[in-house]
C-alpha cells in the first residue's frame, strides 16, 4: 500500500502536535456580573423582582444570582453548560408560546448579541463570576 507525502506529513503532524488539530479556540470568559447582570438589570428585573408581574406569576427572582439559579416554582431556568434546553434561552428567543417570549411585551425582544452573551455565560457554566 502506497501512502502519498500529503498523507505521510497529515499523519505525522496529528502525532507530533495532536492538540493542534482538535483543539478550538479559547473564547474569552463570560462575566456574570459585567455581562449578564446588565441585560437582567436593564431587561428583566422590571417583572421578575417581589412585586413584579413575572415573579408573582412563576416566582422567577432575577435580582441576584442565587436567587435566579433557583429558579420559578416550577423549576430551574438555567442548566448550566446547556443553553439550548435552558428554559431562560428558549423565552428570551422565542421557542416557546408567544404568551410567554421574554422580555415581555418589548417588540423584537432581546438583540442577538444579548442573547448570545447569555448562551455563551451558561455554555461556560453560568458561573458567579
Amino acid at each position: 500500500m502506497k501512502i502519498g507525502i500529503l498523507q505521510r506529513i497529515t499523519v505525522l503532524a496529528s502525532l507530533l502536535f495532536p492538540t493542534l488539530a482538535f483543539a478550538a479556540p479559547a473564547q474569552p470568559e463570560v462575566s456574570y456580573k459585567d455581562n449578564v447582570r446588565p441585560i437582567i438589570h436593564d431587561y428583566c428585573l422590571n417583572c421578575h423582582e417581589p412585586g413584579g408581574k413575572g415573579f408573582e406569576t412563576s416566582g422567577l427572582d432575577m435580582r441576584t444570582y442565587q436567587s435566579l439559579m433557583k429558579g420559578t416554582k416550577f423549576g430551574a431556568v438555567i442548566k448550566p453548560g446547556d443553553s439550548f434546553t435552558s428554559i431562560m434561552i428558549q423565552v428570551v428567543e422565542g421557542r416557546v408560546h408567544a404568551s410567554i417570549k421574554m422580555p415581555y411585551g418589548m417588540t423584537g425582544g432581546l438583540s442577538k448579541k444579548n442573547i448570545g452573551v447569555l448562551k455563551k455565560w451558561i455554555e461556560q457554566g453560568a458561573k458567579d463570576n
